[in-house]
């Protein structure tokens, strides 16, 4: 989340943020983490993020305490993970039989 509008980070832009973020959290160590942006959609700012699961609450705390893009206030929420992407594609809650 952007709260102040302003220009939205590109899919290169937003992945180097991710990294940036581990990097500012976890060093190099963190910034060396393997994760990968699957989808991203500049309009909402939201995107899938792949990563393994050893590295998930690295990966899910460095976003949580980032609090700036470009000297701007931003947010990370995290909407939902699973282990399978398959899950990820539809939320079985709005499943109509």
């Amino acid at each position: 989340e952007l709260p102040d509008g302003g220009a939205r980070p590109n899919a290169a832009q937003f992945k180097q943020l991710v990294v940036t973020a581990l990097r500012e959290l976890h060093g190099e160590v963190g910034a060396a983490l393997p994760v990968d942006v699957l989808t991203y959609e500049e309009k909402t700012l939201s995107a899938i993020l792949r990563v393994i699961s050893s590295g998930l609450v690295k990966l899910w705390s460095a976003l949580t305490l980032l609090g700036f893009y470009q000297n701007r206030r931003c947010a990370f929420r995290v909407l939902q993970t699973s282990p399978f992407l398959l899950a990820l594609s539809g939320n079985s809650r709005e499943l109509v039989l």
